[in-house]
């Protein structure tokens, strides 16, 4: 009796010590999502008094007509398809030469550890340098094998791969920490085994590093994908607060900020919020399915 009175007085300490955590996601949280949703049907709002004349599904109904949220859409999945599977590629590569007992280690992890603190802005003021028409260092790399100029960030067709390649870069420094983080937790016997086979470098990668790191890499890329589709300070910092030229670059965030801060269609905005939400929500519990079939734990 005693045993259960002492059980039932922990559960209550529990429910005590992380109150003050659920009133901050209760607050912070499940309450601007609620509060999203039901603003996406209002229909007449008046801000000045906070009164709602009418609700309906017109916000819905005009954002799926509306050529530029389809072109928001559109940018956010080409920047998701290209930026997420690259960057962990790119970064679990880069982790594991670093991994190894090299030259200058520390210097490099320090390196690429660099974008993690540093502001999205200044590195988008940085970038917005590397890709300048005229006196970039791409451009220059590019005339030393006899490629002309790119105009990067002032032609449609070639914004928003400047883009993804200031995104791809920004987000190696999270990744690699990560990988770097689990590489550190894979026995050495495993790859002395291995060798001990006759087993390549290709294939200790492939079959030891691969999956016992599958775990870390399903993580980022449902980390990464949650952040690509709200990407916003990227397109905001890289094109100096526009959506690129003829906004070729605009993002379903940046549509959002726009509809509600700049346009004051509130409903508007929200309703395309709850779309966003839906999308990423989709999509993450399709990447936990599959992580439960195919990741080794």
């Amino acid at each position: 009796m005693m045993n259960r009175r002492n059980l039932e007085i922990g559960k209550w300490k529990g429910l005590l010590y992380v109150l003050p955590a659920l009133a901050v996601v209760a607050l912070f949280v499940v309450y601007p999502l609620l509060r999203a949703f039901l603003m996406s049907f209002y229909t007449k709002y008046k801000f000045s008094t906070d009164t709602v004349l009418s609700y309906g599904v017109n916000n819905y109904t005009y954002i799926f007509g509306d050529s530029v949220f389809r072109k928001a859409l559109s940018n956010t999945f080409i920047y998701v398809i290209f930026v997420v599977p690259s960057s962990i590629v790119i970064s679990l590569v880069l982790a594991v030469l670093m991994n190894e007992k090299i030259r200058l280690r520390g210097f490099f992890q320090t390196v690429y550890f660099l974008p993690y603190v540093t502001s999205v802005v200044a590195m988008g003021i940085v970038f917005g340098w590397l890709f300048h028409s005229n006196y970039g260092l791409i451009n220059y790399f590019l005339g030393l094998l006899g490629i002309s100029p790119v105009q990067w960030l002032n032609r449609p067709s070639t914004a928003l791969p400047a883009l993804i390649i200031f995104s791809i870069w920004k987000s190696l420094a999270f990744n690699i920490i990560i990988f770097l983080a689990g590489l550190q937790t894979i026995g050495v016997h495993y790859y002395q085994a291995a060798r001990v086979d006759s087993a390549n470098r290709w294939r200790q990668f492939s079959r030891i590093t691969v999956p016992l790191l599958s775990p870390i890499i399903a993580y980022a890329f449902i980390i990464g994908m949650i952040s690509s589709f709200k990407v916003y300070a990227e397109v905001y910092a890289l094109f100096g607060g526009k959506a690129g030229p003829a906004n070729s670059c605009i993002t379903v965030v940046y549509y959002i900020y726009k509809q509600f801060y700049v346009n004051w269609n509130f409903g508007i905005a929200s309703a395309a919020a709850v779309i966003l939400f839906l999308i990423i929500l989709a999509f993450t519990v399709i990447q936990l399915r599959v992580a439960k079939r195919r990741v080794h734990y």
